[in-house]
Parts: C-alpha cells; sequence; structure tokens
C-alpha cells in the first residue's frame, strides 16, 4: 500500500499550460505550483508572456492547452471570481468616481475581507485625505496606490500582480513588499512578475524564468 501522500494541497497548480497568438506560442507549456504561504516571481523580458499568464490564470484569456487548480479544484469562471485578485497594468477605476466611492463599489462587487473598511485601507496605502478626490484627478502612483488599496480589500486568497512595483517611489515599494508579507502570514499567495529591475518581496519565494519566443 503507497503511503499516504501528507503534502498540503497547492493553493495553485499548473499542469502543461500553453498559450498562442495567431498560431505564435507565446509560452509554455508551463508546469508549476504555488503554496499557501508562498510567492512566485515570474521573471522575462519583455515579449516573454509575463502579463499573458497573468491574464491567463484570472480567465481573460483562454489557454490553448493545459490545466489550472485552485485549492485542488477545477479553476472555472465562478473560482476564479471568488479565490483571484489581479493588479494589472490599467488600474481598473472609474474616473467620475471618487477615490472612497471605487473602492465601496468593488467593495460591493468583489466582497471585502472581515475587519477591513475602504477609509482605514486608504490610510494604510498614504492616500489619506484623499477620498473625496475624483480617480481620473489622482497622478498615476496615487491611482497605483488606490489600485492597492483595492487589492488589500479583497478577501480573495490569490494575489496576481503584474509589475506591482510601477510608478511608486521607495516608499510604494516597501508598502508593497509588507503588504505581500501580511498577505502571506494570513494564508495566502502571490504570483508578482518582474524584467528584474526591482528585487522579489522579501518572503518564501520560488523563481519562474521566462523568455520571449524567437
Amino acid at each position: 500500500m503507497d503511503p499516504v501522500d501528507s503534502r498540503p494541497t497547492p493553493l495553485l497548480e499548473v499542469r502543461a499550460l500553453a498559450f498562442s497568438r495567431n498560431e505564435e506560442p507565446v509560452f509554455g507549456p508551463l508546469e508549476f505550483a504555488v503554496d499557501a504561504g508562498e510567492a512566485l516571481l515570474v521573471q522575462g523580458g519583455n515579449g516573454s508572456g509575463k502579463t499573458t499568464l497573468l491574464r491567463v490564470l484570472a480567465g481573460l484569456l483562454r489557454a490553448d492547452s493545459g490545466e489550472v487548480a485552485i485549492d485542488g479544484n477545477p479553476a472555472d469562471h465562478h473560482l476564479r471570481s471568488r479565490a483571484i485578485a489581479y493588479l494589472g497594468h490599467l488600474p481598473g477605476l472609474k474616473g467620475d468616481l471618487t477615490a472612497l466611492e471605487n473602492l465601496e463599489f468593488l467593495c460591493g462587487l468583489q466582497g471585502r475581507r472581515r475587519a477591513q473598511l475602504p477609509g482605514p485601507a486608504m490610510a494604510m496605502v498614504g492616500l489619506g485625505g484623499y477620498e473625496d478626490a475624483l480617480a481620473r484627478q489622482l497622478s498615476a502612483g496615487q491611482k497605483k496606490r488606490l489600485s492597492l488599496a483595492r487589492l488589500w480589500l479583497s478577501p480573495a486568497p490569490l494575489w496576481l500582480l503584474d509589475e506591482p512595483y510601477a510608478n511608486l517611489d521607495l516608499q510604494g515599494i516597501e508598502l508593497v513588499n509588507r503588504m505581500v508579507q501580511a498577505h502571506l502570514r494570513g494564508g495566502g499567495a502571490a504570483l508578482v512578475t518582474t524584467h528584474g529591475a526591482y528585487a522579489a518581496p522579501p518572503v518564501r519565494t520560488k523563481l519562474l524564468e521566462m523568455e520571449a519566443r524567437r
């Protein structure tokens, strides 16, 4: 009789995942797993497919082949919507709503973590006093911080962070690192893309190297 496998089920597991655009391979097949309390650093130059990989995992693009499992279950649309928080290059904010209204709207749409509220989340990311500012009036760095507040409020255990340090000063970079540390301590996991210009967050990290197709 085989011994019982006592290893925990990965929060995210990817098997033979591949994606093509206009019949040209972008990445894959890829195989990797990320456990709760762990981060996967996805490195590679421009055109290596880092952003595309995160968009496939988030369900925004359909893979050509392969499987994605979240906590041992096939990642259908409903499961992705509950388990994944995606921070992309665009802030995903409504310009004619205030900063606080944006967070309240997104909490109503996506839910929020218990004991977390939009106002304190704004203060945490350095936007205290900007609650009534229209999102379109914020700078690129302030919009990024507002998106980080939205991420912090999300109850999703799996964070997909596409170049999360972009448009942030040193204090903002430290903020991202503290957020990732706290998320992992709470049992979450994160995928973080980078082209190598910034150090990885100081957490338990795996590395996935992606290369541009020639």
